[in-house]
């Protein structure tokens, strides 16, 4: 790595004019209220982990259901921060799993480019390529429609594997 001070006083100087701080903080408060409003609207299909954050690389929630419990699945909804876009991911508890899985789903449209095994999941697909972060309720409403669309598509494909 080059001169890590170097990197460090860029990194100082972006968070001293705000922009970033305020956008970071902002983007997080808008995943933690998709959580919240997930679990009230879709507890009765899912149950719905905590917030994690990543490196300021991934902001995500896992979800899951005793059906995917039972396979030692989760999916997580992800806040891409690089790519700026919001994503399923579906994920393994373990690193067998994932690559049980992977070798079930890498011939799947899910995977159709991928060449090898994403780094953290099984599978990635993106709801939302450029969300509008002016209109979050209805940004809300796209998020929730396309997940639950996608979830099911891909729990309806896992179902077929049994």
């Amino acid at each position: 790595m080059e001169n890590l001070n170097k990197y460090v006083a860029v990194y100082k100087e972006q968070l001293e004019k705000g922009d970033i701080l305020i956008a970071y903080n902002e983007l997080v408060k808008f995943v933690m209220k998709l959580r919240t409003e997930f679990i009230k609207t879709l507890s009765d299909q899912y149950s719905f982990g905590g917030i994690l954050h990543g490196y300021l690389d991934f902001t995500y929630f896992y979800y899951s259901n005793d059906f995917l419990k039972s396979k030692r699945l989760k999916f997580g909804l992800v806040l891409n921060h690089v790519e700026m876009r919001f994503e399923i991911w579906l994920l393994g508890n373990t690193i067998p799993t994932q690559k049980k899985y992977w070798e079930l789903l890498k011939n799947t449209k899910w995977n159709k480019d991928k060449t090898k095994m994403p780094k953290y999941s099984i599978l990635e697909t993106t709801l939302v390529e450029n969300p509008d972060f002016n209109n979050l309720d209805k940004l809300t409403e796209q998020i929730e429609t396309k997940m639950i669309r996608a979830s099911d598509e891909i729990l309806d494909y896992l179902k077929t594997l049994d």
